[in-house]
Order: structure tokens, then C-alpha cells, then sequence
């Protein structure tokens, strides 16, 4: 047998929205893996993956992974395919994984698939090249709540930029941070740290399922945003900061912000 690691991002949609070249390379597969815990599948199950490539697919979580051993051990001996949602090279333990087969002379191919950092500011109509760090919110477990993604998000405000904010995935445990708990995230903070982020006026943007048949797009203030259906998640969210006129517009008429948005174009 052939030794080969192969990383598949599957994109946002599903088995159907891998590349031809990813499901032919898929194909050629003798054992494939596939995790989600850094993001999740929309719009298909594992059992569409399996269909598509013609043979059994085994998951894995975030341990097996940081570990590699399995799938490093496999790939010494044959050609095993590693699939994830999502762009496969986004997740530094994929990038591990890629360095560890280097490291043991496996060869390595990666097909790339669409990620929600380009797909969530295309979608919103905002410039991809003005977005400062990008922040993820955990769940609030135990009385524990992280300063440093307000801090982060503060900064890119200062600096005019967009932040994309990630929220938690917990899919072993079948926990996803909802948009509305990421608006209380904020607001909660707000309290505790004080910088002026979040007010009544404050203009944030919610993406759910980016890039699957039941995308819906928002954009208002938090205690709108609060009182709004926003659909199931994935969510992701976004506090833009300084607004090109056309951005504004964008997010008016994608999004549905206020048109009093547009009074300062």
C-alpha cells in the first residue's frame, strides 16, 4: 500500500461542498478519518460523507487528534484521508498533524475547502482585509469568564477593524454557543471590565449556518438582536468597526441593520 496522508476540508455544506479532486483523492482512500469538533457539518451525516467516498468512516475527537498516533500510524502503512469541515488547514492541531507526517516522511496532500472566515464577511458584504484578530468565547463554566477576548475585541475596535467572534463547540458533549448567549457573553462583560465595547448602540452582526441551504443573516443592536429568532446554530458573530459606505449598505440590505447606520456614510 501506498503512504499518504490526504486533509479534505469539506467547505460549509456538506459532502457536496468538497471539490471534485477532494472526492476523487477521498476515493482513493484505504482508511478515512474525520472529526468536527472545530466547527460542525451542516447539511449532511457521516453516512452522506461514507456514501460519497464509498467506504466506512471513522470519527475521531480532539485527543485522538492532538495525539495523531493512529492516524500518523496508519498513514505510514497506507493512504488515509483526513477530513474536517471547514478549510482543513484552519485548526492548528490540523496544522500539527500535517508537521508530524512531514516530520516522519509521509506525503501529504491538502485540498482546500471554503471556511467561514471568508464565507461569513462575504455573506455580510464586509471587506475580508479590514478584520483585526479574530476572538473565540468560551462557555461560561463554573464562575469562569476570560477577559482577553473582550480585550482583543476592544483593540480591533480602537483600530477601526471588524472582529469575527467565534463561538464555543463542544460536539462530543452536543453544545453550541448560540448568538444570543455570545450577545449576553458581551454584555456580561461589559459589566465586569467596563471598556465602552458594548452599549444600547452598539452594531453587531449574527451569521447563522454560513453557506448551507438555511443561511440567514442579522445585523442590529444586542438587545434587538436579543429579542430576535436568529435560527438554530452554528452562529457566528461579528462586531464591525469603522463602516465603508458600501459595507454599510451591505449590511443594511443583507442584514437588515438599521438604516440609521447609513446617515453617517
Amino acid at each position: 500500500m501506498t503512504s499518504e496522508l490526504i486533509f479534505v476540508g469539506l467547505g460549509l455544506s456538506g459532502t457536496d461542498g468538497m471539490t471534485v479532486k477532494a472526492l476523487g483523492a477521498l476515493k482513493e482512500c484505504d482508511r478515512i478519518y474525520a472529526e468536527f469538533y472545530t466547527s460542525s457539518l451542516l447539511d449532511a451525516k457521516v453516512s452522506d460523507l461514507e456514501a460519497a467516498v464509498g467506504r466506512p468512516v471513522k470519527i475521531v475527537y480532539r485527543a485522538q487528534v492532538e495525539e495523531g498516533d493512529d492516524i500518523i500510524g496508519d498513514a505510514k502503512k497506507m493512504r488515509v484521508g483526513f477530513v474536517t469541515a471547514g478549510d482543513t488547514m484552519a485548526a492548528t492541531t490540523h496544522v500539527d498533524l500535517r508537521i508530524q507526517a512531514e516530520e516522519e516522511g509521509i506525503p501529504v496532500r491538502v485540498f482546500h475547502g471554503i471556511s467561514i472566515f471568508s464565507a461569513c464577511p462575504s455573506s455580510l458584504g464586509l471587506q475580508p482585509y479590514k478584520f483585526g484578530r479574530t476572538v473565540t468565547l468560551p462557555f461560561i463554566d463554573d464562575g469562569y469568564h476570560p477577559r482577553s477576548p473582550y480585550d482583543h475585541i476592544c483593540e480591533n475596535r480602537e483600530r477601526g477593524l471588524h472582529t469575527m467572534i467565534l463561538l464555543d463547540i463542544r460536539a462530543d458533549e452536543l453544545r453550541y454557543m448560540t448568538a444570543h448567549q455570545a450577545v449576553e457573553w458581551l454584555i456580561e462583560a461589559e459589566g465586569k471590565w467596563g471598556r465602552g465595547l458594548i452599549t444600547d448602540g452598539t452594531l453587531l452582526c449574527v451569521a447563522s449556518k454560513v453557506g448551507s441551504s438555511e443561511e440567514r443573516l442579522f445585523a442590529g443592536y444586542p438587545q434587538d438582536l436579543l429579542k430576535m429568532d436568529l435560527g438554530e446554530p452554528l452562529h457566528t458573530l461579528i462586531l464591525p468597526g469603522d463602516l465603508h459606505f458600501m459595507e454599510a449598505y451591505a449590511l443594511a440590505y443583507f442584514a437588515g441593520a438599521p438604516r440609521e447606520i447609513l446617515e453617517d456614510q
